[in-house]
């Protein structure tokens, strides 16, 4: 066990720190960074599917926001201010969110990855064919593009792996192309999975 997983596994009591399932807990990042006691959640598979999107999310498993929002730690109160703002449309959720208090910082924090926007002035990133791109997916050029500041071309066909999308810019994500990490226009690339 690493030291990461013993500290969270201390300051949580091995439980999962947002429903309170002792079963298969994993390590939730809050922000694309190193892992860290000031980043992570210590939470169950079964709300980490659920945060990740991985499994369709249901409703009354996260009833137990009502009490893991009150944690004194950020990062665990930014991942329920997510989900509440995922499943506001419920009803419940939203009479939660407007009890619970997170400070400026720790709300941009929260915000960042779009999940308490509305619909309509959410940032989304599509491929060159409409399809909507997410951190972590691959993708392909779907043309030769000319790399300013590192005088090569990438070329058509090369594969992006784990990209990271601009949050405060739709048209533009982030990769490793021949060892450059580079920014890239989406629409010039085409999603593979």
């Amino acid at each position: 066990m690493s030291v990461i997983d013993q500290r969270l596994n201390d300051r949580s009591g091995s439980k999962c720190e947002l429903c309170g399932s002792t079963e298969d807990l994993r390590i939730h990042l809050t922000k694309e960074e190193a892992i860290s006691l000031d980043n992570s959640v210590l939470v169950c598979t079964t709300c980490k599917n659920q945060i990740e999107n991985t499994t369709p999310t249901d409703p009354n498993h996260w009833r137990c926001l009502s009490d893991s929002m009150w944690n004194e730690n950020k990062p665990v109160q930014v991942v329920a201010w997510r989900m509440l703002n995922r499943l506001r449309g419920e009803g419940w959720p939203q009479d939660l969110l407007d009890m619970m208090y997170l400070d400026d910082e720790t709300l941009v924090w929260a915000g960042a990855t779009g999940e308490g926007e509305d619909e309509d002035g959410k940032i989304v990133h599509k491929d060159g064919n409409g399809n909507i791109l997410k951190d972590g997916d691959s993708v392909v050029l779907i043309k030769d593009l000319d790399v300013k500041g590192a005088n090569f071309t990438a070329k058509r066909g090369a594969a992006v792996h784990n990209i990271k999308l601009v949050w405060d810019n739709a048209d533009q994500i982030e990769g490793r192309v021949e060892g450059q990490h580079i920014v890239i226009l989406t629409q010039y690339v085409k999603k593979t999975k």
